[in-house]
């Protein structure tokens, strides 16, 4: 008794006994411990995925529910409820490059930009329209954003996260328009433009990006995928001045061609014999291109001309045409010196099985109206039709049917006759080989 007496009175000991002594946790017992809150801890990490999409999709679905509810009470606009994932912004066209700072961001074309609402549930992409308007506004993203070009969708968070802003000190990357109304699915961007360039960041390239900040009264809505523009290097205004100009126009300054620099030898050497412009340029190369050819000497190649007479005649001609005359001729010439019309003693010139005397004396009189180019008289007329005689070489007959005109004085250049002052009946070709006075 005395024994299972001490054993009760030692079962419960009393801490605040003088005599207590504290137990100390067995090994065996810090393991089991641990091993419950490690087991807890993966089941709380296994079950955070699953809860939080199974809330993702719940939210979602109301939503969803909210949308096609707001949408069918405006029967009159006769708009399809969309999926939202289904809804995006894209822009209408590429932009126009190079783009420089404190430049106006316009599309390809020299027009402004324009953002699209578009479904692409379907095939392709089909420009929708919401019965609320929807608040956009532009940002500023790394070139590498998307990770790959055909990616094209993404979430908010991988959106904001790309967002390039400006560099310590330096005012806003890019300022002008940013926020827009966006009614009836479209709407235009207006002035924007970039106070820095993009070669400090890794990618060295910019996009930019057009996302959606409010739709309707609601600050969170139907998800709708933000707009991307391709890729672009920015560079510094200074660059402007020495950028090529694609197309060119005729009165470029001749350094604005491809493999021309500014400040370059061949621009000298250009401008010493009075070649100032691409229109010089273009009319030299026409009439003697041997002549413009050593003119540039022995540094530029056959591959550097190529690219550069490449990149000249790309040029806009415009609608002037040059009429050069003389006692018994008359030559309709484009601005570069391509014959477009010839009437010699009253017949007009042929272009197929010309002689050698016959080139050569047309050459000569085109020689002749390039020295007197200023005194030639201007007419319109449509210069980019074919020319038919291009550095003395004859072009395939594209006048055949040629007809009488009759009219007492020259008024303008026309597809079938040039007029003459001696209202002359144009004659065919084989009279007028046969003609022995023709020279």
């Amino acid at each position: 008794m005395a024994a299972a007496k001490r054993f009760l009175d030692n079962s419960n000991p009393d801490p605040n006994q003088p005599n207590y002594k504290r137990m100390r946790p067995s090994f065996a017992s810090v393991i089991k411990e641990a091993m419950k809150a490690n087991f807890l801890e993966n089941v709380s990490s296994a079950l955070e995925p699953m809860l939080r999409r199974v809330v993702v999709e719940e939210v979602e679905k109301g939503l969803r529910r909210y949308s096609c509810l707001s949408i069918t009470r405006s029967p009159s606009l006769r708009i399809k409820a969309l999926e939202p994932s289904n809804l995006r912004l894209i822009f209408n066209k590429k932009l126009s490059k190079p783009i420089f700072t404190s430049s106006k961001v316009v599309a390809g074309d020299g027009q402004s930009l324009q953002i699209l609402l578009v479904d692409t549930s379907g095939e392709g992409m089909v420009p929708t329209t919401l019965p609320y308007p929807i608040k956009v506004e532009l940002v500023v993203l790394d070139g590498d954003f998307p990770s790959g070009e055909t990616e094209t969708n993404w979430s908010r968070e991988e959106f904001d996260k790309r967002v390039v802003k400006e560099r310590t000190g330096k005012r806003p990357l890019l300022t002008g328009e940013l926020n827009f109304t966006m009614r009836e699915g479209v709407v235009p961007v207006g002035e924007i433009e970039f106070t820095d360039n993009s070669s400090w960041i890794r990618s060295r390239k910019f996009r930019i990006g057009a996302k959606v900040v409010q739709i309707g009264n609601n600050q969170t809505s139907v998800r709708i995928i933000e707009a991307v523009t391709e890729s672009f290097v920015v560079k510094d205004h200074r660059g402007e001045l020495y950028k090529k100009h694609y197309p060119p126009a005729l009165g470029d300054e001749v350094w604005r061609l491809e493999k021309i620099g500014k400040d370059g030898t061949f621009r000298k050497k250009l401008s010493s014999k009075g070649i100032n412009t691409v229109q010089d340029f273009l009319k030299l190369a026409t009439i003697d291109t041997q002549q413009i050819r050593t003119i540039l000497g022995t540094g530029m190649s056959d591959k550097m001309w190529e690219v550069t007479y490449k990149h000249a005649k790309t040029c806009e001609m415009g609608s002037k045409l040059f009429m050069a005359r003389g006692s018994n001729y008359v030559l309709i010439l484009t601005p570069i010196c391509e014959v477009v019309r010839a009437v010699i003693d009253g017949q007009i010139y042929p272009t197929h099985d010309l002689t050698g005397i016959q080139k050569a004396y047309i050459q000569n009189l085109v020689k002749e109206a390039y020295t007197n180019w200023s005194s030639l008289e201007e007419v319109d007329g449509l210069v980019n039709e074919p020319a038919l005689l291009t550095q003395g070489e004859p072009m395939v007959d594209q006048y055949p049917n040629v007809h009488q005109q009759q009219q007492p004085m020259i008024r303008s250049y026309q597809r079938n006759t040039i007029l003459t002052d001696a209202s002359e009946q144009l004659i065919e070709y084989n009279d007028w080989i046969g003609n022995p006075n023709y020279i």
